[in-house]
């Protein structure tokens, strides 16, 4: 990763029509059986595809094997009943049918790590693979066995370190945690949010990254926005206890949200991974708008610290339109990358 200013997405790409319904977010699959697999397969070398014709630096797969960035995950686990649901609240904001921890969670096989290889045979670029954070996890089930969300935390903290370290052994060299949790939690993320997170990634060479963000443009999610005011400043209670913990990478959301840059300074020294596209509105930033982003942030990250993203997954989108915005976040990437070039010339 010896770019400066090395693009990449959050997490998830739209998936083509052939494999499940476009624009519907966690939709079943349109396949089944070997049919199934193969389609998979397919849309994982597309999804690379997309990435590197439109210049990411360190792609993904772009979610394309997995429905939902949780629950996928969680299926591959035993002591946890998908049959028997009960209705919980998801992140403080609304109510959804889960399944439940009825026993141990155990993890009896890999459960991503066949799909990260076939991410790095179709490519020669550095590779991202997201997980779900400890927290996270936990805020999407209905516990029924543990009786402490901080307990599950540390059992999935584990199985998340057992499935990290397959994945670092695939050749994956950025291993995301998802913890949209740690926007909304405040107290739990200071007592063993950030703690559990550690865990998961104890004794990995890998970089290790951790996303928060605000969520997709789902209603529930822009309904919470609104009432968060003019300054969205969440990332103030888990920023400082990042600063000093284990992880590598810090991930937030920027473009056309209500979070203040100067937060970025609380993080200073690790690397920072911005949103410099919006994920929840269709109108395709220009290449001016994300360099502008990405100026405004460089009063706070040193340029060989910084990362443009996405703000989250950009599956909600038509493809086309997810495949302009990959575009500008590139074309403005490069605009700053230029300019920060000339900068360097002049000054020696």
């Amino acid at each position: 990763m010896h770019t400066l200013l090395p693009t990449t997405i959050v997490g998830s790409l739209p998936k083509p029509s052939w494999l499940a319904q476009p624009e519907v977010l966690w939709s079943p699959w349109a396949l089944e059986g070997d049919a199934l697999r193969e389609g998979k397969q397919d849309a994982l070398r597309l999804a690379v595809q997309d990435q590197t014709r439109r210049g990411i630096d360190i792609v993904s797969d772009g979610e394309q094997t997995r429905q939902h960035f949780v629950t996928t995950f969680i299926e591959h686990l035993s002591g946890v009943d998908f049959e028997k649901r009960e209705t919980v609240r998801i992140r403080d904001r609304y109510d959804a049918s889960v399944p439940t921890v009825v026993g141990e969670v155990r993890r009896e096989r890999p459960v991503f790590v066949d799909d990260a290889i076939a991410l790095r045979e179709s490519t020669d670029r550095p590779i991202k693979w997201a997980l779900p954070g400890p927290m996270t996890m936990v805020d999407t089930l209905y516990d029924a066995h543990y009786k402490s969300r901080e307990k599950l935390a540390w059992e999935f903290a584990k199985i998340l370190n057992e499935e990290a370290r397959e994945l670092e052994a695939a050749g994956v060299d950025v291993i995301q945690f998802d913890e949209p949790s740690f926007n909304v939690f405040f107290d739990e993320v200071k007592d063993w949010g950030v703690a559990a997170l550690e865990r998961a990634t104890e004794g990995l060479h890998a970089q290790t990254a951790v996303h928060i963000c605000y969520g997709y443009g789902i209603k529930a999610n822009t309904d919470w926005k609104a009432t968060l005011g003019s300054q969205w400043r969440q990332y103030e209670e888990s920023f400082p206890l990042l600063q000093r913990s284990s992880l590598d990478i810090i991930s937030l959301e920027c473009q056309n949200s209500h979070v203040p840059m100067e937060l970025i300074e609380l993080v200073r020294g690790k690397k920072v991974m911005l949103g410099a596209i919006d994920v929840a509105n269709e109108q395709v930033e220009t290449p001016d708008e994300v360099a502008d982003t990405l100026r405004r942030a460089l009063s706070y990250v040193d340029a060989e610290n910084l990362i443009p993203s996405t703000n989250c997954g950009l599956a909600p989108f038509p493809r086309a339109i997810a495949q302009r915005k990959l575009s500008a976040l590139s074309a403005g990437a490069a605009i700053v990358r230029g300019e920060i070039a000339q900068t360097a010339q002049v000054a020696s």
